[in-house]
């Protein structure tokens, strides 16, 4: 009787390692087969959480002025979380230090998902506008630079026609930024963003 049970131990540990195996190999091959889109959406992913740093403009003062803007740039204020069980990760931007109340201070939203294995961004902007890009990712994954697709919405106020997400390290990266005036005037902004708060405490 004895040796029976050894023997059942024996063949449910076997069992057991063949699942395990079975199973490491699915999730290897799976990764395997992820498109290059799809291993950059993976790792801009890992940015959720809460973003700070300074901007950088080469908007004329005279522009900042004509549109009510502070002479002095202050900094960003960034988050990001992933939602819709991992399809969508969320990134919102304001000016640090102000309050979240998006009728009266500029808050705006894009998001960035797959679809037919291209990595999109949609940007919800306080122009009222909605464009749409599609990404070229670099080999590495760090780098992703999304080219203007397509506007939603007027372009009485010009529209974002550019974006460039660059993963330097996990508590530091860098997003510029293209806005495109009615004329075709691009306005450029660089953010150089450390992680304020890591995401396992911003995702709570």
């Amino acid at each position: 009787m004895k040796s029976v049970r050894i023997l059942m131990s024996i063949a449910l540990l076997s069992l057991g390692s063949v699942a395990f195996a079975q199973s490491h190999e699915h999730e290897q091959q799976t990764n395997a087969q992820k498109s290059d889109a799809q291993k950059s959406f993976d790792q801009i992913k890992t940015l959720a959480g809460e973003w700070e740093g300074p901007t950088d403009t080469d908007m004329p003062e005279a522009m900042r002025k004509r549109m009510g803007a502070s002479a002095d740039i202050k900094p960003l204020h960034v988050s990001m979380r992933v939602t819709s069980r991992g399809n969508v990760l969320v990134h919102e931007f304001q000016e640090a230090g102000t309050p979240l109340d998006a009728t009266k201070y500029d808050h705006p939203v894009t998001m960035l998902y797959m679809d037919s294995g291209q990595l999109n961004l949609v940007h919800y902007c306080d122009a009222g506008n909605r464009p749409h890009m599609t990404a070229q990712v670099s080999p590495d994954g760090k780098k992703l630079e999304f080219e203007f697709a397509d506007l939603s919405g007027s372009n009485n106020h010009g529209h974002m026609h550019h974006a460039v997400f660059t993963i330097v390290d996990a508590d530091h990266h860098t997003e510029d930024w293209t806005y495109m005036l009615p004329n075709d005037t691009p306005i450029h902004a660089h953010f150089d963003l450390h992680r304020t708060k890591p995401a396992e405490v911003a995702a709570r």
